[in-house]
């Protein structure tokens, strides 16, 4: 009995020494928000205050103080994201993950994004301050790199410490300019149907702009290997740790439309959701600037700020900024290719790939005179027909520092719309308001024109030259408003108007659903306030959704309806187009809807094709028009022989379908069909994919109110399952009110903090669900009240 007791003593005391050494290593772990730290390169004292959600307020003597004091702590928060991000671009993901990430890699790697950062590197002014301010900041995350506690995913993965350069700022551009462009998914699906189909079935998706009905105001004066291009890219994206840009709203209503006078400034970019959320805020005061921003892990200067006089954001432009060119390599010699001019030897590009526990990979890249061939770097695509890509931002000198820089110190708007003009990829909406009751918009992005005829959305003939670009735009003539006179600028992802004498620039616009209701909304009030913003901002409703029931409704069959049947019409009819938690009509409506899509190209498409048509601008796009031809072509099921199926046949088959489904989804009660039982959403941490993790990392899942393409763009992908898992939304949602700057709003989806251990890890996840937010704060008094205060020490 003693042995036994004495055992049990003994395996009580391991058990409370090793809790009490777990509760240490997390304390070790978690961030430093009070007390001192000493720091090389400072020249004076530098105080941060974490207010009562995280955010830093840096008080320093110098700017570059201040940014030293940045890379220290947006480190100690954000580590883990920051090696991740500059990973991607060079293809080093592999070195922590193993096989895994070795498509991502290799395509990365493939298409030039290293290799352009470092010719933009060669050519800074290492005086400037632009580049000055980007090694303090650099320097701030190696010092907390070196001296501060491991992150928790670096000892999970084993990664291996490595010290953060410009070359890691630049690389984190390129993903992010990479990330936002949509013709590497879009452009080899639309070849393909062309050649299989022909150009009739084009014509009903709208890649002409025929579609795009709400456009921004401008005020101034060998068919399946091209759809491997689409389905690989894609894959990558969906699967890649950190998640794509993909949308945006933003308005700015001008002193006439505003109930004090003042400017107003909203804007929520779409991204991604992931776990930690994307932005870190961070406000830094010095004698000579103020800025309070949104920032990138690993980048310096904010791409969303304001401050006492200014405020800006973005949303995506969606502008075409790839093509893609069929090269046609020498009879005898497939070291060469035919240009307009006879044939040229591809460039040869060799980068190794370091795989964890496995050998290193050898990528062979062969460049053209229009960019590098993708088959090198996509699986199952043929060498013998090779296809290039040309993409502006590795085409053209990268500024996108001095952008970066000159968006957050300008001093005018003179300023402000130079640096825009620095921007040649990606193309971005940059908003714009100020206290001096100004609003504008500009399109960056160094747009081109091609030959009349050209269709840039299809695969283009790199060999004789008759598709290359014929010339460049002057920025001057980009899309862009400045003080309109109907009183604010706006900007949802939409089709610009025309510009270069009636030219609709092409690109990958998204349906004009959020673009008419900001429109209309804003069109109806000219007394517009902070708390009407916030309201407006988390807007669930769908206008053109109430239109596209309406019309499915009227194209049904007159077969007799069950009782369930005749409840989910009487639903959809009485519907207003609300995507409330809940509400019961979306639920309805969505399943419809994709079966509808299912019914009508699928059988074209085939079923990854059609997976991925779903993912992209044209299958939003196509919902609220198609429905509306009678004699698409798309309605025949070209499977079924001897039998041509109308619109009434694949919409009322799509109906019927769709309640039986819902039915043995969620039971025989429609009125328990409720929108948040469907519409759900989880910030996942890329740990979290384990899940014995994922407890630990991930965020959620909540009900989620909002929906594919209303002002709360809480977008999914469609499925069989009838779950509608929310891949992402707004990255934050920010109110810059000039009639009271000290009370600005902001919120982001989880929290500020990228460690699992802090309480800032997802402390404003569920305000963010409800549609709440917190200040912006800029006044020090009420700073020092509500935060602990963390003293920098110059090293002596």
């Amino acid at each position: 009995m003693r042995i036994i007791k004495k055992i049990l003593l003994t395996l009580l005391v391991v058990i409370v020494i090793l809790a009490i050494g777990l509760c240490a290593y997390i304390f070790h772990l978690k961030p430093k928000y009070e007390g001192s730290v000493q720091l090389n390169n400072l020249e004076k004292e530098t105080t941060v205050y974490f207010d009562d959600f995280g955010i830093p307020h840096i008080y320093a003597d110098s700017e570059k103080d201040a940014m030293t004091a940045l890379g220290y702590v947006h480190a100690q928060e954000r580590l883990w994201q920051m090696e991740l991000l500059r990973r991607i671009a060079p293809g080093r993901l592999s070195e922590i993950f193993g096989g895994v990430a070795l498509k991502n890699d290799k395509f990365f790697a493939g298409i030039g994004i290293e290799e352009a950062s470092a010719k933009a590197i060669a050519k800074l002014d290492k005086n400037s301050e632009s580049y000055k301010l980007t090694q303090a900041y650099l320097d701030g995350i190696n010092q907390y790199l070196e001296e501060g506690a491991t992150p928790i995913e670096f000892t999970l993965v084993g990664v291996k410490k490595q010290k953060f350069t410009i070359k890691d700022v630049y690389n984190i551009f390129g993903y992010m300019s990479f990330s936002f462009a949509m013709a590497q998914k879009t452009d080899p699906l639309l070849t393909d149907i062309k050649n299989k189909y022909g150009v009739a079935y084009l014509k009903d998706l709208g890649i002409e702009g025929e579609f795009n009905n709400t456009k921004i105001k401008i005020s101034k004066e060998k068919t399946e290997e091209y759809t491997e291009i689409s389905k690989s890219i894609t894959a990558m994206l969906d699967q890649s740790p950190i998640p794509p840009f993909v949308g945006s709203n933003s308005w700015v209503v001008g002193p006439h439309k505003s109930k004090t006078g003042k400017v107003i400034f909203a804007n929520d970019p779409h991204i991604g959701f992931s776990q930690p959320a994307t932005w870190y805020e961070a406000h830094i005061v010095t004698p000579k600037q103020e800025l309070y921003g949104c920032y990138l892990a690993g980048t310096p200067f904010p791409l969303l700020a304001h401050n006492r006089d200014y405020a800006y954001g973005l949303t995506m432009f969606e502008n075409d900024d790839i093509d893609f060119y069929q090269e046609k390599n020498k009879a005898d010699d497939a070291s060469q290719y035919q240009t307009p001019t006879g044939f040229s030897k591809y460039e040869i590009r060799k980068k190794t790939i370091k795989v964890k526990d496995s050998s290193d990979v050898v990528l062979t890249v062969k460049i053209t005179r229009h960019g590098p061939v993708m088959n090198d770097f996509i699986d199952r695509l043929e060498k013998k027909n090779p296809i290039a890509m040309s993409w502006t931002y590795t085409r053209e000198p990268i500024q996108i520092l001095d952008a970066a820089y000159g968006l957050s110190h300008a001093k005018n708007t003179t300023d402000f719309k130079k640096a825009v003009s620095l921007i040649a990829a990606p193309g971005l909406n940059v908003m714009y308001g100020d206290a001096k009751g100004n609003v504008a918009w500009w399109a960056s992005g160094k747009l081109y024109r091609h030959n009349e005829g050209v269709n840039t959305h299809l695969i283009l003939d790199g060999s004789s030259g008759k598709d290359d670009i014929t010339r460049f735009l002057d920025f001057e003539q980009n899309p862009s408003a400045e003080n309109p006179e109907w009183g604010y600028v706006y900007s949802a992802n939409n089709q610009p108007e025309a510009i270069d004498n009636g030219y609709l620039y092409p690109g990958y616009y998204l349906p004009e659903d959020r673009a008419k209701r900001i429109s209309g909304i804003l069109d109806a009030k000219s007394d517009w306030d902070k708390e009407a913003i916030s309201k407006m901002i988390y807007d669930n409703t769908s206008d053109v959704s109430v239109e596209v029931s309406k019309n499915l409704i009227a194209s049904l069959d007159n077969k007799p309806l069950s009782n369930n049947e005749k409840q989910v019409l009487n639903v959809l009819k009485s519907w207003k187009g609300t995507t409330n938690i809940e509400d019961v009509a979306p639920t309805i409506y969505n399943k419809w809807i994709y079966l509808y899509l299912k019914n009508t190209f699928e059988d074209e498409m085939g079923k990854d094709n059609f997976n991925l048509f779903l993912g992209i601008s044209l299958g939003k796009q196509v919902i609220a028009n198609q429905i509306k031809n009678e004699n698409s072509v798309w309605w025949d099921n070209i499977k079924t022989k001897n039998v041509k199926e109308t619109r009434t046949d694949v919409v009322s088959k799509s109906f019927h379908d769709a309640v039986i489904a819902l039915q043995n989804q969620l039971g025989e009660n429609v009125s328990e069909w409720n929108w948040g039982k469907v519409h759900t959403v989880e910030h996942e941490h890329p740990l979290g994919k384990v899940k014995a993790l994922r407890g630990l990392f991930n965020v959620g899942p909540f009900n989620s109110p909002g929906s594919n393409e209303v002002i709360n763009n809480l977008f999914f992908g469609f499925n069989d399952e009838g779950k509608y898992y929310t891949k992402g939304g707004p990255s934050t949602r920010r109110i810059v009110d000039f009639a009271d700057i000290e009370n600005s709003w902001s919120i982001l989806p989880t929290g500020q903090s990228g460690n699992p251990f802090s309480k800032h890890y997802d402390d404003q996840a569920e305000m963010y669900n409800a549609g709440k937010f917190r200040k912006m704060k800029l006044n020090k008094e009420e700073i020092i009240k509500t935060s602990t205060k963390l003293i920098l020490k110059p090293k002596k």
